[in-house]
Order: structure tokens, then sequence, then C-alpha cells
């Protein structure tokens, strides 16, 4: 017979469920403030830092809000909160192996769900603001950090149109976890221009209401992101590791390149 391990509860556990199930009961509403650590320690029979723990729990949680010297307050939890709470063990996947990847294919698989969505339902207004994304966008070419802004603004629309807070927190949260990407494929000279023409022409696929085409779009243009990062990602191992094998002197040397390398290792320079 398959024995179960019954697990023990900590006292702050049970304290943080009880005020949980209060809170989504409405005994607490949103703005309301709990009672008192000194209050709470009586109403379960527990010790301060029983109270403080399940608190912080809370907190975490999106459900209230801590303010020093003051009693704690029942907060409404919103998606970026229950996003926000998942950044750590977000950024424990991307460290492992095969992470960016996984958060690759996850974002490539959201975003495709956007653009159909966009194709069929975006209003007159949703286009407007699409488009004016887009010019953005156009505008920031050759500003690497202002381009980074409009890229990812033009993504951003895409995921206002479904009028969903969740999508807003997902965008908002990939965005951040695949800043790294963003950052080191940007530096290609070219990827400005190849980014902003596929998002003009996933804008007029969209536009024309054709989902299948906005689809294909979409992939291809987040397939070349994320193939160019890779490329620039074994370029830089490839750069660091040669790097790593030559003598100290050949790599002062080598950091060095042009006409007036004696003057920057410090000989002639005032």
């Amino acid at each position: 017979m398959k024995s179960s391990v019954i697990r023990r509860h900590r006292l702050y556990e049970e304290v943080a469920s009880h005020l949980e199930a209060m809170i989504q009961d409405r005994v607490f509403a949103a703005g309301d403030q709990l009672p008192s650590e000194r209050a709470l320690m009586q109403q379960f029979g527990v010790g301060r830092t029983a109270i403080r723990e399940a608190l912080f729990a809370l907190q975490k949680m999106g459900l209230v809000a801590l303010s020093s010297g003051e009693r704690a307050r029942v907060t409404e939890p919103t998606p970026a909160v229950v996003i926000e709470s998942l950044s750590g063990a977000a950024r424990q996947l991307l460290s492992q192996p095969d992470g960016v990847r996984h958060f690759q294919q996850a974002r490539d698989f959201f975003e495709v769900g956007l653009a159909r969505h966009a194709a069929v339902g975006a209003t007159p207004a949703d286009l407007r603001l699409l488009a004016e994304a887009l010019a953005e966008n156009k505008a920031s070419i050759g500003d690497v950090r202002r381009f980074e802004a409009t890229d990812v603004g033009f993504h951003y629309v895409l995921a206002v149109i479904p009028r969903n807070p969740i999508f807003l927190a997902i965008h908002q949260a990939m965005a951040e976890w695949l800043t790294e990407q963003r950052r080191i494929t940007l530096r290609s000279p070219a990827q400005n221009e190849l980014a902003y023409r596929a998002h003009e022409q996933i804008y007029k696929a969209i536009a024309a209401r054709d989902a299948n085409r906005a689809e294909r779009l979409i992939r291809a243009h987040l397939g070349q992101v994320s193939a160019l990062y890779w490329k620039m990602l074994e370029g830089d191992h490839e750069r660091l590791r040669h790097h790593r094998g030559l003598s100290p002197e050949a790599r002062n040397v080598r950091s060095f390149p042009g006409p007036h390398r004696r003057e920057r290792r410090g000989v002639g320079s005032g």
C-alpha cells in the first residue's frame, strides 16, 4: 500500500488562508484596513511573527498593502500583480539551458493570437492607434534606444486591442523577460529597418482583415528576431573564446586596433 505524506501547515499559512478567505468573502473589502497586529494575534491565538509572515504572504499575493506604522490595507488584485509574482520563477526558468527558447515559443504563441484577433476584431480607433505606433517606430530608426521603446510600443497596441488586462500584463512581462534578446538583436545595423518593415506588413495585413496573412507575417518576424539573437549570441561567445585563447600581450594589441594603438596603450597619450 502506497503511503501518503501529510504536510503540516505552518501557523502563518493557516492565518494567511483565513484572512484570504475573509477578503474573498468581502468581510474586508478593497480599501479596508485589517485589524491591528495585536487584534489579529488575539483573534487567531498566535504570536506576532506568525501574523507578520501571514501579512507578508498576502502582500506577495497582491491582496494587502503594507506601510510602516500603519495597519495592513486590503488592495484590489490586478493582473500586473499576479504576473509580477511570477517574475522570480520566470528568471529561474530563463536561466535554464532551454529557458530562452521556451519563452520565445511562448511569445510566438501569444502574439500570433493577438495578431489574428486584431485582424478580426480591431476597431477603426484600434487601427489608428496601431498606425500611430507604426509611425513612431519608423521615426525612431537609427536611434537604438528610441527604436527599442517604439518596437515594444507597436506590440503593446496588439495587446491593447482585445481589452483584456491579463493580456496587457502578459505582454509587459514578456517584454521585460526577453529584454536581453531585444537589446542584442538591435545591435545589428540592419535590424531597425528589418523590424520596422515587418511591423509595416503586419499592420497592413491587420488593416486588410487578413488573419491568416497577419499570422504568417508575425511568425516570420518573431522567427527572424529569434534566429538573429542566437546567431549574434554565438558570435559573442566565439569572440570571447578566441579572446581568452590569446596571450595577455596579444589581447592588449587586439583591444585597440588601428593606427593609434600605441597612444591608446598609454605610450603617447596626454
